[in-house]
């Protein structure tokens, strides 16, 4: 059995991940049609599929976020919501994940006349329907976008809805100018909710952007987090680790890591290039995710077999890494602590056994 096997077998995690950044090609085209939408560059399913990956790789955030136009366009009805989050959860779990959060911008999705409330009903019914009868436990993380001046009520929605499927807040869109303490007051309903937040920081902008995250505004997650990397010196074994790197990863604070998104967004020139084998090697809370499967034609086990490449990492990195995101997770903790028990150790283990016994 090939490591390819064996990461397709193999439980996974992920934390980041965004619906409008995953659909698939022909559900786009299909529901431009339904729905008359008319800006798609192409109506051919493989073509769409090349500009959507094509478009991505510009290696500039601002030009990458440009191919979402495009998707959130055609999802501006209860119907269109629905059958792309249950596309999302379907695909998440042919992809063997067991949990996952994935986040969207509710604010993106009433150009149509939908109510916040009516776009969040939707993708949830959406969320349920698609992992009915697998081993996915899904949840979802409401965005707002930060370069607007709604994050305050989508902190609200937010919370209104955390009994039926959300679990955390968040803030998207363009790093740089637009520092996460623009949305502080946010941040501040979201702690006294005695709720979770993730932002958006040490993508595409630096230290700062990350202080002022967990500083600030008390983020319990980096999305991204790659920057941290600018407060660590020294030679290879030799790092130095700088306030906030140590902050950083004395707290255990989670870093969701996207891989080949960096290498796209141009934060990185390669996957071997990333910093993630560092951070791994160091100890970070480090997890690893998709960010957007359209954009980057990516996948948990593309994610998974390129590091297997890159750092010959092999199941014990594996199985590290999802624990550590399941652990991560805005899930209550018994939750958590079913799928770590009941799902990922038990089938690592067994993926384990077999390796050990083709190696005889």
């Amino acid at each position: 059995m090939t490591v390819d096997d064996f990461i397709a077998r193999a439980p996974k995690a992920v934390l980041h991940d965004h619906l409008d950044g995953g659909l698939r090609p022909a559900t786009v085209v299909e529901l431009a049609q339904e729905f008359g939408y008319r800006g798609l560059p192409t109506t051919d399913v493989d073509e769409l599929a090349v500009w959507f990956n094509r478009g991505a790789k510009r290696n500039d955030l601002v030009l990458y976020l440009e191919t979402f136009a495009h998707t959130v366009g055609v999802m501006q009805h209860r119907d269109a919501l629905e059958r792309v989050a249950a596309e999302c959860a379907h695909d998440l779990a042919a992809d063997g994940c067991v949990y996952a959060e994935v986040r969207f911008a509710p604010e993106l999705h009433t150009e149509a006349g939908l109510t916040l409330d009516e776009v969040m009903e939707a993708v949830l019914a959406g969320f349920r329907r698609g992992a009915e009868g697998t081993d996915l436990t899904i949840h979802t993380i409401a965005s707002a976008m930060r370069t607007a001046a709604h994050s305050l009520e989508i902190a609200e929605l937010a919370v209104r809805w955390r009994d039926a499927g959300v679990v955390g807040f968040d803030i998207a869109g363009a790093e740089a100018g637009y520092p996460p303490s623009r949305h502080l007051d946010a941040f501040q309903y979201v702690l006294r909710q005695n709720f979770h937040a993730t932002i958006h920081a040490g993508e595409a902008f630096g230290l700062p952007s990350i202080a002022e995250a967990l500083q600030y505004c008390g983020a319990e997650r980096l999305g991204h987090g790659v920057r941290i990397v600018d407060d660590i010196t020294g030679p290879p074994g030799e790092e130095k680790l700088g306030r906030l790197a140590a902050y950083v990863r004395d707290r255990r604070i989670p870093l969701e890591l996207c891989p080949t998104s960096n290498v796209n967004t141009g934060v990185v020139p390669s996957i071997a290039d990333h910093p993630i084998g560092m951070l791994r090697r160091l100890r970070f809370r480090v997890t690893v995710n998709t960010d957007n499967r359209l954009m980057s034609n990516t996948s948990m086990s593309k994610e998974l077999a390129k590091l297997a490449d890159a750092f010959g990492w092999g199941l014990d990195d594996f199985e590290w890494l999802t624990v550590n995101a399941v652990k991560s997770a805005f899930a209550p903790f018994p939750e958590r602590l079913r799928i770590i028990n009941a799902l990922v150790k038990p089938r690592y283990a067994l993926l384990r056994a077999e390796q050990n016994l083709g190696a005889l």
